[in-house]
């Protein structure tokens, strides 16, 4: 299979639902795909069974603030720095790209740093969501070493990171980050496709483009995305309060939905790090990270993402679980509430809204 430029639209809309308000802008990864698609030939996606196990596999996302993102893009070259330099360090060059975060632009993106290269796009990423932090990964809960960090900004400077661990990565490299603008390219956790297996969440290209697809042509794309993601939705309103601030390499703040029309009366306030992290209705405690909390349009279903809330929109906020390495306790002591600094016990959403 590869992923050509009709692709991308469905790819844009599904990565922008399973970012829960972060992993950057789809428009801009949309934009840089076509472009490279055009330029360099479509993409093939491989899985991870159809690689030799010492083939190396580069995990890329951008790291930084979503509302940074938005008016700062990357660069074409920023992916062949970060190649370079995982050649010099490793002798041999890439053998596929994977998105570190299917979530978001950081979803998209990879396809076109995949064309650049000339390399195979992995069906896979290290998430299966959007999340802020670079140890809040699938490698890091496996128990992967965060040994190496490789990062590019978009005026040509390349850092490369020996963290000690997954924690220490987050703190080097989002210093990095703020000093190039809260704005990088950044490779962590390279690894051969024998150690990615059973260390990354495999297929998540595949179910971004499902996703994507589920709400083209749909008589109620709301209810067809529900449907297609196994969601519950917690309220569906207008936008009446959002709070945010740039700070620490970080989108933070609150969003508050009034409920309109069977939800008159009711209100719901999102609490975000660059995603959605947890939603409170009357003091209850609705959904909570790891799970995936997404504010859509209501009438077309697509993703708002965090830079993009604002007054008076009319949105529907859903919730829907995890992968299950993220429940596990790992997992949780890595990505749960009290990863985010909550007081919260996780309580898996199916059980938060059984009776809701």
């Amino acid at each position: 299979m590869s992923i050509d430029e009709s692709d991308i639209p469905a790819l844009a809309r599904g990565c922008a639902i399973l970012g829960t308000g972060g992993g950057g802008d789809v428009r801009t990864g949309s934009l840089a795909a076509v472009r490279a698609i055009r330029a360099y030939g479509e993409v093939p996606l491989v899985e991870l069974a159809d690689l030799p196990g010492d083939a190396l596999v580069v995990p890329l996302s951008g790291i930084g603030a979503p509302t940074v993102g938005h008016e700062m893009i990357h660069g074409e070259d920023e992916p062949e720095r970060v190649a370079e330099e995982v050649e010099r360090l490793f002798g041999r060059p890439p053998s596929a790209i994977m998105s570190s975060e299917i979530g978001g632009s950081n979803g998209v993106a990879p396809v076109a740093w995949a064309a650049r290269l000339g390399v195979p796009l992995l069906d896979a990423d290290g998430m299966g969501r959007a999340f802020p932090e670079v140890q809040m990964v699938s490698m890091y809960v496996a128990g992967i070493p965060a040994d190496l960090v490789i990062m590019s900004d978009i005026v040509g400077n390349v850092v490369t990171i020996r963290p000690i661990d997954g924690l220490w990565s987050e703190r080097l490299a989002r210093a990095v980050c703020v000093a190039a603008g809260s704005h990088a390219l950044m490779a962590d956790y390279v690894l051969t496709a024998g150690r990615a297996r059973g260390a990354v969440i495999e297929g998540t290209v595949t179910r971004a483009l499902a996703i994507g697809r589920a709400t083209e042509g749909a008589d109620d794309p709301l209810g067809a995305l529900q449907d297609r993601l196994g969601a519950v939705r917690l309220i569906t309103g207008k936008l009446t309060d959002v709070e945010r601030r740039t700070t620490g390499g970080f989108v933070r703040g609150t969003a508050t939905i009034e409920g309109t029309g069977d939800d008159r009366g009711r209100r719901l306030t999102v609490e975000l790090q660059n995603e959605n992290l947890v939603a409170v209705e009357d003091g209850a405690v609705r959904a909570m990270v790891p799970d995936l909390i997404t504010i859509v349009d209501t009438e077309t279903a697509a993703a708002v993402q965090t830079e993009s809330l604002r007054y008076g929109q009319r949105v529907s906020v859903l919730a829907w679980p995890c992968d299950p390495l993220w429940r596990t306790p790992r997992g949780l002591e890595t990505a749960g509430p009290v990863a985010f600094g909550y007081d919260l016990d996780y309580v898996p959403v199916e059980e938060l809204t059984a009776h809701g």
